[in-house]
């Protein structure tokens, strides 16, 4: 699958600098917190003030205790794999600022994005926290938009960047579902 888009994609991929653990923590902290501002308080909560104003959508009914434990899970999850992302990959999440090690170590052992599972459950959380059947929808079309436009770039320039070890460790860990025990490369 080399479409033209998916190669002209790959110029938003950069490798990080060399840097101590402490500063690409803190780069991955600050991705984190502007990415949740914006993804998972910000928008939903627009977008469930919308639908709660203005349109009459069926809401899921009140779940903001299973809302708040889903997104502090998954939260969990996703800090857990940034910090292992800066830790052991020397680098941060983002395919800004990649790591320059292939990670298979953490959360990473047994699914290959933890952050791509983290992400749209924890919007699933913040749905039943707001009641909001839109914001519920809007977690399925972020898991979509991952799967389908921001997955298939990212795993070319890691096949690209490690070759043989990460086609073993994609071909043994997979996408969605964890592998339970973990992945040893």
């Amino acid at each position: 699958m080399t479409w033209r888009w998916l190669l002209e994609s790959r110029r938003f991929f950069r490798v990080a600098a060399p840097a101590g653990f402490a500063w690409n923590y803190a780069k991955t902290m600050l991705q984190t917190t502007i990415l949740w501002a914006v993804f998972l308080f910000g928008l939903p909560g627009a977008i469930a003030a919308f639908e709660h104003r203005v349109l009459d959508v069926p809401t899921l009914g009140e779940a903001r205790l299973v809302g708040a434990l889903v997104f502090g899970a998954f939260g969990g999850l996703g800090l857990w794999g940034g910090f292992v992302m800066a830790r052991v990959g020397r680098g941060t999440p983002l395919p800004l600022d990649a790591a320059p090690v292939l990670v298979v170590a953490g959360p990473y052992r047994h699914v290959r994005n933890p952050m791509a599972i983290s992400a749209p459950m924890q919007a699933i959380g913040v749905s039943l926290w707001l009641d909001s059947t839109l914001v519920l929808l809007y977690g399925g079309a972020a898991a979509l938009l991952w799967n389908f436009v921001i997955r298939p770039p990212e795993e070319l320039d890691l096949q690209e960047r490690f070759g043989t070890a990460y086609d073993r460790y994609r071909d043994n860990v997979r996408c969605w579902v964890p592998r339970i025990p973990g992945f040893d490369l």
